[in-house]
């Protein structure tokens, strides 16, 4: 998601849904063909999938049409729940990968079990929530990894609130973290950030520019924040 200069909180949206649902509905499968082959996500992957336990229990926050993330988790022989705010990617992605779990709702509603799942997948899914919303949800998210257990997080850096972009040709509000404030978010939510990844990505898309991206890749402590 390309981040502009202009600060404008006066956006709207074409109905009550949250905003990721309105414009991820309106994506639909362009999503998947933008990003789906990103080289450093799919080292995310394989660095997750090199830590996980066999058949581990494993979320996707944000999965989209299903690929590559849940994709790749079910051929590893893991167990995946997908969620996202999105119907149209919700449907997608049971199409493409039948075999995983996918539920439309939104990780913010979403209650959580404590020491729940081997691994969380992170991967863009934070741009459009407010940043108390996503230092909440990383919270919960460290609540829900088994001590020992992994997290991987995507995100375009940037020390941005509710700044409007350009987004594969429609228009959104995005929220982020500088690199450095992102590290502390998930340090103070029981995460500690092993090694990370600065790469610039160029969607395959016609109206999409190169981006900034930044991969973290996480550990739960034994005692995450409460």
């Amino acid at each position: 998601m390309r981040v502009g200069e202009r600060r404008d909180t006066d956006v709207r949206h074409e109905d009550q849904r949250p905003p990721a649902a309105v414009l991820f509905d309106a994506l639909g499968p362009d999503y998947e063909k933008a990003f789906a082959h990103a080289p450093a996500h799919v080292a995310a992957l394989e660095w997750l999938l090199e830590r996980l336990p066999p058949a581990a229990r494993t979320l996707d926050v944000g999965s989209g049409t299903g690929r590559p993330t849940a994709a790749a988790l079910i051929e590893a022989g893991h167990s995946v729940l997908g969620v996202d705010v999105s119907p149209v990617m919700v449907e997608l992605a049971a199409g493409q990968v039948p075999e995983a779990e996918f539920r439309c709702d939104d990780i913010r509603d979403l209650p959580l079990d404590a020491d729940s799942f081997d691994g969380v997948c992170v991967f863009f899914s934070l741009l459009q929530m407010s940043r108390a919303e996503q230092s909440a949800l990383l919270r919960r998210l460290a609540r829900a990894l088994r001590p020992g257990g992994h997290l991987v997080l995507a995100t375009v850096p940037a020390d941005v609130e509710d700044v409007e972009v350009r987004f594969l040709g429609h228009r959104a509000l995005a929220t982020s973290f500088s690199e450095d404030d992102l590290t502390d978010v998930l340090d103070t939510a029981g995460l500690t950030v092993l090694t990370r990844h600065d790469t610039t990505f160029t969607p395959s898309h016609p109206d999409a520019g190169p981006e900034p991206h930044l991969f973290l890749y996480c550990r739960r402590e034994e005692t995450p924040a409460r």
